[in-house]
């Protein structure tokens, strides 16, 4: 067992902090945290003590939506709209993942850089091709980051270097989830990439199988209306993009539905109702004009929300740079319809303990909870002209920090950086 030592901050709720000035963490061999407070019990007085001094120790991040194979597009193409940028850069370059060295070099520079950054849980794409998901899997077990990944299913609107067949979906998807079984921190999701890609019998075979096998689901929904659009004119027999999920028994329990931005009442009352994770990807909603999502009023509504990267429709894979963008849409909004603002306290529970619900965590460092934990250097920082709260250091810390000042990053309570 293990105690660190420092200004311990904490999401304990949407709205509440959890602070421990100069406080302790303990956590076992297995990484499991024991304790959490303000002064340190004396039967764990003889254990090993890391004094991380006047830093900060935070939750890591939860980035709940990216594209693995889009890294190495990451600012590229940034003035089309969504199925045009698809179609001339997405497509194409994901198409390369065929090639496994090409694969091999962009996950691990992808999940190196994740660590960097105090990444170390992702709810993440890979393409459609089983061996380089496979080689996506590898790296981020290798860098020690831990979460979902899926292999991409995509049997429609695919374009001539990407589109498989049906039968080879069905085929490669039940091959890769005989390979996941090797993986110890990372574990399959089935993932049709949206409904235009998919035609029925994909989307059915899917969710049968989500069903026998007890497999999560991601996708996208609701991001941009010529997209949605497309849903009405290939599903006629839905009258809102989330059934065409539901039909197919892919909309439940921890489906995870990426951007949700223009969801109205109706399809947002069917998230609470299943306990689906809307995902907001604030700054690729900005790049690709799809939209500002109402995070507010799905929180208002008891709708569960989490923040994602969406690399590389987002151009900020930092985590710290995500919840800025995100605090910054909801003023956008709020000008533009008078929506609430997202709070700092907020927007830091959407990246951290929202995303760690999806991972069975409670709130926060509690007990029982792995170590998901980053020390924050805020040294490097401007002297401020009066001393700071520790509430207003964590606020300019999201601001202003970024992974130079990341000393540390603890992955259910394994080293990684």
């Amino acid at each position: 067992m293990k105690v660190w030592k420092g200004n311990i901050l904490s999401a304990a709720g949407p709205d509440r902090l959890e602070i421990f000035e100069g406080g302790y963490l303990v956590f076992d061999a297995e990484g499991v945290i024991q304790f959490v407070g303000p002064e340190l019990p004396s039967r764990y007085a003889a254990l090993p003590l890391e004094d991380w001094g006047d830093r900060l120790i935070l939750q890591s991040f939860a980035d709940m939506h990216l594209h693995a194979p889009q890294y190495p597009m990451v600012g590229i193409g940034m003035d089309l709209p969504l199925l045009d940028w698809l179609e001339r850069y997405t497509f194409p370059n994901e198409a390369r993942f065929a090639e496994p060295d090409f694969a091999r070099q962009t996950c691990r520079q992808l999940a190196a850089e994740l660590v960097r950054c105090g990444t170390t849980r992702v709810c993440m794409f890979s393409s459609r091709h089983t061996d380089a998901t496979l080689i996506l899997m590898e790296e981020l077990e290798r860098a020690g980051v831990t979460g979902y990944v899926g292999k991409v299913n995509m049997d429609r609107q695919g374009g001539p270097c990407l589109q498989e067949g049906t039968e080879e979906s069905k085929r490669e998807t039940l091959r890769w989830l005989e390979e996941c079984r090797r993986f110890r921190r990372v574990r399959p999701i089935l993932t049709p990439r949206f409904t235009p890609s998919c035609t029925d019998e994909l989307m059915g075979f899917l969710g049968k199988l989500a069903v026998e096998r007890g497999l999560y689901v991601q996708s996208h929904l609701s991001e941009n209306r010529a997209e949605m659009a497309l849903v009405g004119r290939l599903c006629p027999d839905c009258a809102q993009y989330w059934e065409t999920y539901c039909k197919h028994g892919l909309w439940r329990s921890h489906t995870v539905m990426a951007h949700c931005v223009h969801s109205d009442k109706r399809e947002r009352d069917a998230m609470r109702k299943y306990g689906v994770l809307a995902v907001h990807c604030p700054d690729s909603n900005l790049n690709i004009c799809s939209g500002i999502a109402p995070v507010k009023q799905m929180l208002r509504e008891g709708v569960w929300v989490a923040l994602g990267s969406d690399i590389a429709g987002g151009a900020m894979p930092s985590m710290l740079d995500v919840m800025t963008s995100a605090i910054r849409s909801s003023k956008a909004r709020n000008i533009a319809e008078g929506d609430e603002v997202l709070t700092v306290r907020e927007a830091y529970y959407l990246a951290t303990s929202a995303g760690h619900r999806y991972f069975g965590d409670k709130p926060g460092f509690a007990v029982g909870n792995p170590l998901h934990a980053v020390v924050l250097d805020d040294r490097r920082l401007p002297i401020p002209a009066r001393p700071l709260t520790m509430e207003e250091r964590l606020e300019r810390a999201i601001y202003r920090c970024d992974d130079r000042d990341i000393v540390a990053v603890s992955a259910a309570g394994r080293r990684v950086k």
